[in-house]
């Protein structure tokens, strides 16, 4: 079974995913990690994610090695990983490294931007999991908060809407969510309850499917 889960930035697409491998006993890819990684290693080389050819040249040989987790979700990386995402060589490098993982055997969990789309459009199962863009920013300043990364409510929501913006209207695999996608909507949801409606959409599409 191959559950897609895509969404913008903070919608708690990531919790979700990985409560949803958990309970079917799937392995769980963030690729929203790959493209935070080629923007990692550019900015740790000096060099500027718009920098088109650089960028599709770490993603081709993009190794997660040493990289900590929390270095992946400050703003700088979060914003430069936007850039990079833009980039349609980069997305040509990543998509291989994608596909693999969801088609072992047994399937997985991959959430992201384009997986239902893109990706993965045979998936058996696709969220698309969305909250407004207020409390989207809430929760990404709280998040920046709890990693020592101050940042004011206003400017994390200007963020917030310039990434939708141009996650949403880049040419190459434009953050939407596919036809044929289930809409989890997690504004005011606790964590549970998100996780909960979620299990209940893919057990719903399930018994569907027989």
């Amino acid at each position: 079974m191959i559950i897609a889960v895509d969404g913008p930035l903070a919608a708690g697409k990531g919790t979700i995913s990985k409560a949803l491998a958990a309970h079917y006993g799937l392995p769980h890819m963030d690729t929203g990690k790959l493209y935070r990684g080629v923007a990692y290693r550019l900015l740790a080389q000096g060099l500027s994610p718009h920098d088109q050819a650089a960028a599709a040249g770490v993603a081709k040989s993009l190794s997660m090695q040493g990289i900590e987790d929390e270095a992946l979700r400050t703003a700088e990386v979060g914003a430069a990983a936007s850039v990079v995402a833009a980039n349609q060589a980069v997305r040509q490098a990543l998509f291989h490294l994608q596909r693999d993982f969801a088609l072992q055997p047994g399937g997985a969990v991959l959430d992201g931007r384009d997986i239902g789309t893109v990706v993965c459009p045979e998936a058996d199962v696709k969220l698309y999991v969305s909250a407004s863009p207020e409390e989207r920013a809430r929760r990404r300043q709280a998040e920046l908060s709890a990693m020592g990364e101050e940042i004011s409510y206003e400017t994390m929501l200007a963020q917030t809407i310039e990434r939708d913006t141009r996650d949403s209207g880049r040419a190459d695999a434009p953050l939407r969510p596919a036809e044929d996608s289930h809409l989890l909507d997690t504004t005011g949801l606790s964590i549970e309850a998100a996780v909960d409606k979620a299990r209940l959409i893919v057990d719903q599409v399930r018994s569907a499917k027989g």
